[in-house]
């Protein structure tokens, strides 16, 4: 953090009346879609100058969700689609102790030494399931990794518990085995 940053985050208490993690917090009860939002938020109902709205917010969004909030986050509204998750993490985390899980903000990732694997909630009745398989034909069930690109080579649409059954499982672990 440079100096005139840590200066103005000293002199926050005196000049706005409150400290970074007072404005934080107060950040948090409320919801914008653009960073202007925010801004334009703690300079009108605050009366708090521009430069110091603005950091306040850019410092506000520094602040790492937990991996657990990513998550939480990626299936609100698709609630009915949390067990096919969970029962995906399950069968991709019993490969190995070297699996890794690295949700993000719309998709969580399964990393040996490389990402094998991608769960994203696609649509309120469908989880896409993107995996690393080169040179793998494709098949009507095994698809192009379409909306994926170059993070997966293949996608599968997955609508209930049952579409993760044997033929999925052998491709999850062709993924995770060619990711070393």
């Amino acid at each position: 953090m440079d100096k005139a940053l840590q200066t103005m985050i000293a002199n926050m208490p005196e000049k706005t009346g409150k400290s970074l993690e007072e404005w934080k917090e107060i950040l948090k009860t409320e919801v914008f879609a653009k960073h202007s939002e925010a801004v334009n938020f703690l300079k009108n109902d605050y009366h708090v100058t521009h430069g110091f709205a603005n950091s306040i917010v850019l410092l506000s969004k520094e602040e790492k969700h937990s991996d657990q909030d990513l998550i939480t986050n990626q299936y609100l509204g698709k609630e009915a689609l949390f067990p096919i998750y969970q029962t995906l993490v399950v069968r991709l985390l019993s490969f190995g102790d070297d699996v890794k899980i690295s949700p993000k903000k719309d998709s969580v990732s399964f990393i040996r030494k490389r990402q094998f694997a991608l769960i994203k909630p696609a649509t309120k009745t469908r989880i896409d399931l993107g995996l690393k398989l080169k040179g793998k034909p494709l098949t009507d069930r095994l698809e192009n990794s379409g909306p994926f690109g170059a993070m997966c080579t293949h996608r599968v649409r997955i609508s209930s518990i049952e579409d993760v059954d044997e033929e999925l499982m052998d491709w999850m672990l062709e993924a995770y085995q060619a990711s070393i």
